[in-house]
């Protein structure tokens, strides 16, 4: 064979963002298209310093066209052990990755369904859509809905935030004008001048000057992610995640530590112990909120994310995907919205689809000690025939489990995640996620992750943590399926990235490239599922402080023939609250459950009273209720926050000060 057509893939090392140093013909990623799979095999060679690096010599056969993996010359390959690491990714779990890629192409996945379009915006096109999405639609169009919320949005955000917003603007800006546009687009320096409602308290102007310095002081005392720990820092501040001070200005004082540092070398990708600091206000999970905040959560997010990686330097250019003929019923190649819209239909309140929880029930049910479970593949003739029968019999009940055998299962469950028309990570945050690693520390990794879960829709965000639980409960089982975290992360890594319409895109290079970054993010979704769907309480802040603003508006503007009959129930509600704030004071707060016919509940207010306290007191009065200690929540209602189901660790008190105005009701919730 001629030394034009040989392949030389150089050792995956273990930084986040290796890349491979492909040695290539022109016509390697036509061929290899051609060829639709690649035989992996373990090799090592010996380098000049004497270090044991792993190299694949990847030749393509002149009679079938495929490309196998041969040994080039040096010491005979080790024997084959599997990784049994938890902390970084190595050469023998990448085989892994690649051999999961050549099953997928092997498979024939969708040969009928219309392959995904995508399109990178045109320019200002992105901008315009950022703008929307963010709810300040009002900047580049004045007959926008959302004017008055937008300001009050604007109001809320921190300097990191806002230059996310001005730099949005002004591109816009430019390319309306290079189009001779009629939009009316505002300096960016009067955007941001003082609302009318900020001027009606002198004393929030100075709190909030008063937070931004102490934010301030937070994150120099932290020390942000890998490289220099800030003075005050502690031995453990590099795996500590604050949650009080808006990521991108942690991101902005790390930016400047390390220009007056000596630069260090990047950490490779282990994983470490990352610690949240207890709140006493307590933490905020997805689906703790209300529709209506989690709306602004989301407004938010987005400029909060964007602040990071313009912070970090990191440019992310959104896809957006091209309308495609899609199934409208069925279980396979069914989008999301579509298949849980059949589902709530026969079971209301789904969030995740019925069939993805029977397979994954079905894997469970058989045992997760079964060595290679999700890696092992099932027959792929019988995997197709099992699919179709499911499609007829799966709604019916009619279709035969018992005779379902477990790779099958789990090929089935890793065919509907590729079989979806629009990828689980969604095309149009699916570029960000591939840019998470381009972040210069592993903290800031975890932060924009933590920010990019919360900016998916429900659908997705509910079947992704359900996927990630899963995942982890099958590497609890490790010491017999032999699948640890990194095993389950390069196998599931190809499913959940390599969407049809993407992969088209790229070239063999970068394909290579992106096999430990994509493995990475999958790790880092597992590993940190806790922390990755848990709302940052500096989001939450900003939330509250939106709402407040929208208050003072609606009082402000508040129709005369309204006034009168507001000032009289004003009155009957100001008399409530003030008893309420009376028996505050007085040391005692009111709950009420009228979910279970309770009028109130005074219960004692000290120092260390907790949410769980207070479920504690209600179950032991309330001996009537059949209802789960579980299934019930204590929520803080009212005052600056819509409705919010508390952690049980929450310190009431500590609450009651950040809202004076909130109610406390106890509710059943649906898990």
């Amino acid at each position: 064979m001629s030394r034009q057509q040989d392949v030389v893939l150089t050792a995956y090392t273990s930084n986040s963002e290796a890349v491979l140093a492909v040695k290539e013909s022109a016509e390697f990623p036509a061929a290899r298209r051609r060829s639709g799979f690649l035989h992996i095999q373990q090799l090592q060679t010996v380098d000049s310093a004497g270090s044991c690096w792993p190299e694949h010599c990847l030749k393509r056969s002149r009679r079938t066209g495929q490309y196998n993996v041969q040994r080039l010359r040096g010491p005979a390959a080790a024997p084959y052990q599997r990784c049994s690491s938890q902390d970084s990714l190595d050469e023998q779990a990448m085989v892994d990755y690649f051999k999961e890629v050549e099953i997928i192409q092997r498979s024939g996945d969708a040969e009928t369904q219309e392959e995904l379009q995508l399109k990178v915006a045109d320019e200002g096109e992105q901008e315009e859509a950022w703008l929307m999405e963010a709810g300040l639609a009002t900047l580049f169009d004045q007959s926008a809905s959302d004017g008055e919320d937008g300001i009050a949005l604007l109001s809320t955000l921190t300097r990191t935030q806002a230059a996310a917003v001005e730099r949005r603007v002004e591109t816009l800006k430019q390319t309306l004008r290079k189009r001779n546009k009629p939009y009316v687009v505002p300096d960016v320096r009067e955007i941001f001048k003082p609302s009318p409602t900020a001027a009606h308290s002198k004393q929030d102007e100075a709190e909030s000057t008063e937070r931004s310095g102490s934010n301030k002081q937070e994150v120099e005392g932290l020390g942000n992610g890998v490289g220099p720990v800030a003075k005050g820092g502690g031995a453990n501040a590099e795996t500590d995640i604050n949650l009080e001070v808006s990521f991108s200005e942690q991101a902005l004082v790390y930016k400047e530590e390390l220009k007056l540092s000596k630069p260090q070398s990047q950490a490779d990708d282990r994983l470490p112990d990352f610690k949240v600091s207890q709140d006493k206000t307590g933490q905020t999970k997805v689906g703790d909120l209300s529709a209506e905040d989690m709306k602004k959560v989301r407004r938010l997010v987005l400029i909060e994310m964007s602040a990071l990686f313009d912070t970090c330097g990191v440019e992310v250019k959104a896809h957006k995907a091209l309308k495609v003929k899609v199934r409208e019923s069925g279980l396979f190649g069914v989008p999301l919205t579509v298949l849980l819209d059949q589902d709530q239909r026969r079971i209301p309140g789904t969030k995740v689809p019925l069939i993805l929880q029977h397979l994954i029930s079905h894997i469970e049910e058989q045992g997760l000690d079964t060595e290679g479970v999700l890696r092992i593949p099932g027959a792929a003739t019988r995997v197709k025939a099992v699919c179709h029968e499911l499609e007829h019999k799966f709604y019916e009940g009619l279709f035969p489990w018992e005779s379902l055998k477990q790779h099958d299962t789990a090929s089935l469950l890793k065919l509907f995640i590729r079989e979806l028309p629009y990828p689980l990570l969604t095309v149009q945050y699916f570029n960000a996620f591939i840019s998470v690693l381009k972040l210069p520390s592993q903290k800031q990794q975890l932060q924009a992750l933590n920010l990019l879960v919360l900016l998916l829709p429900e659908h997705n965000r509910d079947t992704l943590k359900a996927l990630m639980e899963f995942f982890q409960r099958v590497i609890h089982h490790k010491d017999k399926n032999k699948m640890t975290l990194n095993n389950v992360a390069v196998v599931m890594a190809p499913n959940i990235f390599m969407c049809k319409g993407f992969r088209s895109k790229i070239s063999e290079q970068q394909e290579f490239a992106m096999a430990t970054g994509t493995a990475n993010i999958v790790r880092l979704l597992i590993r940190y599922q806790n922390l990755l769907w848990t709302i940052p309480k500096f989001i939450l802040n900003q939330v509250r402080k939106h709402n407040m603003e929208n208050q003072r508006k609606m009082n402000r503007d508040r129709a005369v023939k309204k006034l009168l009959k507001k000032m009289a129930y004003d009155r009957e509600r100001a008399t409530e609250r003030q008893e309420r704030n009376t028996e505050a004071e007085g040391g005692f707060i009111r709950v009420q459950a009228p979910q279970f016919l309770m009028v109130s509940m005074a219960i004692q207010l000290t120092e260390d009273l907790k949410a769980s306290d207070v479920l504690t007191r209600f179950l032991s009065q309330e001996r009537s209720v059949t209802v789960k200690r579980e299934d019930l929540c204590l929520y803080e209602m009212g005052g600056n926050i819509k409705e919010r189901c508390l952690d049980e660790e929450t310190y009431i008190k500590a609450l009651l000060e950040l809202n004076p105005s909130a109610e406390w009701v106890i509710k059943s919730v649906q898990h």
